[in-house]
């Protein structure tokens, strides 16, 4: 099991990077290799990735989302097994701190090798500055889900 911590700091107030961060069918729009998302339900989503070439699907599930504060999953169903939170820190009133823990179980000699040169890590930094430069250029969110779990 692989284990990743990244990290960004985002110029916007906590609530607003949170609010986007729950909406999860607007993650293709900054994470490279996410063909979509769909919301099962207010604790499963469905993923289509294409990473390297690789199509896989997978079922996600919630595990515990607090307002503000967290939002943790882990795969339940297909063909990839990680499990992760983001976390975010209130710098200031207009600055947000956004932390992800992953982990992930690479599948595969690509996979493993891949994950070995770092691939994996490279991949979840630049989906952390792609959300910074997404929420940033937009000012405001589009969406929320202040849901408990």
């Amino acid at each position: 099991m692989s284990k990743i911590e990244e990290s960004v700091e985002v110029a916007v107030p906590l609530t607003k990077a949170y609010n986007q961060w729950t909406q999860f069918e607007e993650f293709p729009r900054f994470m490279d290799g996410v063909e979509r998302i769909e919301q099962k339900t207010p604790t499963l989503t469905h993923w289509v990735t294409k990473i390297g070439g690789v199509k896989r699907e997978f079922d996600a599930q919630i595990t515990e989302q607090i307002p503000d504060e967290r939002v943790a999953w882990t795969t339940v169903e297909g063909e990839a097994r990680q499990a992760g939170v983001v976390t975010f820190h209130r710098i200031d009133d207009q600055h947000t701190k956004i932390m992800l823990q992953l982990e992930h179980d690479p599948e595969g000699i690509a996979d493993t090798v891949g994950d070995k040169l770092g691939f994996v890590r490279s991949k979840a930094t630049t989906d952390l500055k792609n959300f910074k430069k997404f929420i940033e250029s937009r000012g405001t969110e589009t969406g929320a889900w202040r849901g408990e779990v």
